[in-house]
């Protein structure tokens, strides 16, 4: 790594361990026949079932999907302890025609991953067969993941996205990127500077629906039963307050950081990748541009990305994938361990190893399970804004993500706060999800709201629209826990900061440091903060990530000082 890099972005950011994030061993990690959990179900064999037998498989499948909201994945050929036996051709033929009529008898889809060979002291071969099986919910209209893109400047993010979603190879000229830049100076300079989304659909045969059959936003929403959302995340340090937006606003499920296979680790690489693990959202790496480099420089940044990763500030266990038993592997540890990383290496123009980077977002479990979006979906509406449009013939606009609760069209919620922390009526108009029609919003799940007439200028992103039946907590004042990464040189009362807590960013100063006249880099404490320019509605146990200049920090939210409970405000131009 050369000087610049370290001079950029020191290696103490990466030291983050201290915060409590989840840790495991390399050894602790297993195999993922060796553990059954979530929506992955273990079968020795499926040869001509009883009628009874039948339909307790069929509801043992309905439980499984249900547990994946959506997805399973069947090993056959596996005790139910996880002792992988295998099966002969016939028995293994058999029994994937049960799971196909399994399949038929519940509604759902089902698609052989691989099958492999096993070891035995028999002469006849004996094989084992991971099948995924999907069904979308049906009070949903497909199963949904978002992906933050993260990387340098200059690594082909927007590029791989472009060649991804529309279907088509890049030029080598940046051809493949052009339709996802919204602004002019971006299609100028070719560089990110916004966050923009892009859409990629697996129909339920695990087949890839996207823009180049001429299709439409609506008719890829349609087609497809697995959505992942891409949030192209801007690359250049002078946008390093947008992507932070991005990751702390948006709540990726996954995090892709694209290094350029000839440039390697540079810029903001680090950054990116401490801020992605700061956060706790698990990540793994693609490694670009291939095509421009010999398998030697190729190698040369992959061991460069493993080196980082397996370093004690990370403890990562990276994981070459090379091949689509790999991408398969992968996907199915990855979702199961936060400490594996998986690594691919692929060309936007020659097309390389683009399948096994498809492979894996189609085989990809979400990693909440039912019940937890069953929790959330029980609690009073709380929906987080993060864009606000004029659209022509529509109105106001807002775009962000329904925390907690369900929203539906004609809901009545209200907005803020305001600068003297008060809240409008507004009611919901239409409601649109990845750019078409959607009539019922569920908790986790991110869209656009239409509020009519509403007037704009009343919006700021950082509002919160919620219940009229939920009193909000609005504070001036916060205290936090913060681990200090790094500070050129010591950290003190009167000290201002950018803070970013969820959809809120705002400017913050250092009101106390309890227990200590200042800090220095690595060192906790609690430490009072007190917004700049208005109050905001902040939870207890909120991640915070705060920075000025060279300057960052992260923790959690301790302790509100509430102001006065909000009143809603009752002016005639602020109904919608």
């Amino acid at each position: 790594m050369d000087q610049s890099d370290t001079k950029e972005f020191d290696l103490s950011y990466l030291n983050i361990t201290k915060t409590g994030r989840r840790e495991e061993k390399e050894s602790n990690i297993q195999h993922p026949l060796l553990v059954e959990e979530g929506n992955i179900e273990y079968k020795l064999k499926l040869v001509d079932p009883t009628q009874y037998r039948f339909e307790h498989l069929a509801t043992q499948m309905k439980w499984r999907l249900q547990e994946g909201r959506g997805e399973a994945v069947y090993q056959i050929g596996v005790e139910d302890n996880g002792m992988v036996v295998g099966l002969a051709e016939e028995d293994m033929k058999a029994s994937l025609t049960t799971l196909h009529r399994l399949a038929e008898k519940v509604g759902a889809d089902i698609t052989i991953l691989r099958h492999r060979e096993v070891d035995s002291d028999t002469e006849d071969a004996r094989r084992i067969a991971e099948v995924l099986i999907r069904k979308v919910p049906d009070d949903q209209q497909f199963l949904d993941l978002r992906v933050a893109v993260l990387g340098n400047v200059d690594s082909g993010k927007s590029t791989l996205l472009g060649v991804l979603t529309q279907g088509e190879l890049d030029n080598g000229r940046g051809k493949a990127r052009l339709n996802l830049f919204r602004h002019l100076h971006e299609i100028q300079t070719g560089r990110t500077s916004s966050i923009s989304f892009e859409i990629l659909g697996f129909n339920s045969k695990g087949e890839v629906v996207n823009y180049s059959d001429s299709r439409t936003a609506e008719d890829i929403c349609e087609n497809a039963s697995k959505m992942i959302t891409f949030i192209d995340l801007a690359g250049h340090h002078k946008y390093l307050k947008t992507t932070i937006f991005g990751l702390t606003s948006y709540c990726p499920d996954f995090a892709m950081l694209v290094v350029s296979a000839n440039t390697g680790i540079a810029g903001t690489t680090r950054e990116h990748l401490g801020l992605a693990m700061a956060l706790k959202v698990p990540i793994f790496i693609v490694v670009s541009k291939v095509d421009l480099c010999t398998r030697a420089t190729v190698e040369r940044t992959v061991r460069q990305m493993e080196r980082v990763l397996k370093q004690p500030g990370c403890n990562k266990v990276p994981m070459v994938v090379s091949n689509a038993d790999d991408a398969v592997t992968a996907a199915q540890q990855f979702a199961q361990s936060p400490n594996i990383t998986p690594i691919f290496t692929l060309s936007s123009v020659s097309g390389d190893n683009l399948d096994l980077l498809k492979v894996f977002f189609n085989i990809i479990p979400p990693l909440s399970n039912s019940k937890e979006q069953e929790e959330l979906m029980q609690q009073l509406t709380e929906f987080q804004v993060d864009e606000i449009y004029t659209v022509p013939e529509v109105g106001t606009v807002v775009g962000g993500t329904l925390y907690s609760g369900i929203c539906r069209e004609g809901d009545r919620l209200v907005v803020g706060p305001t600068d003297r922390g008060q809240f409008h009526k507004l009611t919901v108009g239409s409601i649109q999800r990845n750019r078409s029609a959607c009539r019922v919003l569920r908790a986790g799940q991110a869209a656009t709201l239409a509020l009519g007439s509403f007037d704009r200028t009343l919006l700021r992103k950082g509002m919160v629209m919620v219940s009229p039946d939920m009193n909000p907590t609005i504070c001036w004042r916060f205290e936090a826990e913060i681990v200090l990464l790094f500070h050129a040189k010591t950290f003190h009362k009167g000290f201002q900061v950018t803070v970013h807590i969820g959809n809120v960013r705002q400017t913050a100063v250092v009101e106390a440091v309890h227990g200590k006249e200042e800090l220095r880099t690595g060192e906790k404490a609690v430490v009072r903060f007190r917004f700049m320019r208005n109050p905001e509605y902040l939870k207890v146990g909120a991640k915070v990530l705060f920075r000025h200049s060279v300057t960052k920090g992260i923790g959690h939210v301790t302790k509100l000082q509430p102001i006065a409970q909000y009143q809603p405000s009752h002016s005639s131009d602020e109904e919608a």
